[in-house]
C-alpha cells in the first residue's frame, strides 16, 4: 500500500510549493487547508497532473482538536508529515488577547505536536518517517513585537530536537527548517520601504524563494537525509 504524504497549510507558498515537488516524485498526498479551499481545490488539480493520488482535508488547527479532526480525515497510511501552518502576530505583547494567544499556540505548536502523536505509532511500527516541522528565524533568536510567534517557534524547534532522540531508533527522522524571510504573500503587509530596509540587512541581498524552501524540505524528507536528525536548518540567506 502506497504511504502518503501529509501537508498542511498546503495552500501557502511554501506548502504549495513543496507539494508540487513532492507530487513531481510520485509521492502521494493529503493537503491540508482551513479557509483557502478553491487555492487547495487549484493545487491539488495541479498536483494530479503528475498522476499520484491528492486528497484535501480540512481542518482548523487554531482550535483545540483540530489535529483530531485533521486525522480522522486520513484514510490512507502516512509515513511523512510536513507541518507548515502557521500565521505572524505583530504587536506588543502585552497587546495580545488570551483568545488570541491559545489560538497561536494551538497553531504553531500544540496542534503540530498532537497530530505528530497521533502519526507516531503507524510510523514506529513500520520502522519508518521523516517528519519536518516549517519553524522560523525567530523561534532561534527571538523577536520584539513577535514575542509569541518567537516563543511557540522556540517551543517547537525544542520538540523536534528532543523527539528526535525518542525515535531515532524507530528509524524515524524529525527535523525543522528555520526560514528568513520569504517572498511570499505574509510579506504584503509591509510597505516598500520596510521591505528594502530588510533586503539591505540580509546578506545575499534579497528574499527567499519558497522553491527553495521546498527544496530543503525535500532533502529532509529524502533518503540523502537519512543520518540528519533533530536538525533546524536555517534558510536565511546568511541573515
Amino acid at each position: 500500500m502506497s504511504r502518503f504524504t501529509l501537508i498542511t497549510g498546503a495552500s501557502g507558498a511554501i506548502g504549495r510549493a513543496v507539494a508540487l515537488k513532492m507530487a513531481a516524485e510520485g509521492k502521494p498526498l493529503f493537503l491540508h487547508y482551513n479557509k483557502s479551499k478553491q487555492d487547495a481545490i487549484f493545487l491539488k488539480e495541479k498536483c494530479e497532473t503528475f498522476e499520484v493520488p491528492v486528497f484535501l482535508v480540512m481542518s482548523d488547527l487554531s482550535k483545540k482538536g483540530g489535529a483530531d479532526k485533521l486525522f480522522k480525515q486520513l484514510h490512507s497510511p502516512v509515513d511523512t508529515l510536513i507541518y507548515n501552518c502557521g500565521i505572524q502576530h505583530y504587536g506588543f505583547f502585552q497587546d495580545i488577547g488570551e483568545e488570541e494567544l491559545y489560538e497561536l499556540a494551538n497553531l504553531h505548536l500544540l496542534n503540530a505536536m498532537l497530530l505528530t502523536k497521533k502519526l507516531l505509532p503507524a510510523m514506529i511500527s513500520n520502522k519508518q518517517g521523516k517528519i519536518v516541522m516549517i519553524s522560523s528565524i525567530w523561534g532561534e533568536r527571538g523577536a520584539a513585537m513577535e514575542v509569541a510567534y518567537s516563543a511557540l517557534k522556540g517551543g517547537l524547534n525544542t520538540f523536534v530536537k528532543s523527539l528526535a532522540k525518542e525515535t531515532a531508533r524507530s528509524g524515524i527522522c524529525v527535523n525543522a527548517l528555520a526560514p528568513g524571510v520569504i517572498d511570499t504573500p505574509m510579506m504584503s503587509g509591509f510597505s516598500e520601504s520596510d521591505m528594502q530596509a530588510l533586503k539591505d540587512e540580509i546578506p545575499a541581498g534579497r528574499f527567499g524563494y519558497a522553491e527553495e524552501a521546498a527544496e530543503a524540505v525535500t532533502f529532509l524528507t529524502s533518503g540523502k537525509a537519512s543520518y540528519i536528525n533533530g536538525h533546524v536548518l536555517d534558510i536565511n540567506g546568511g541573515w
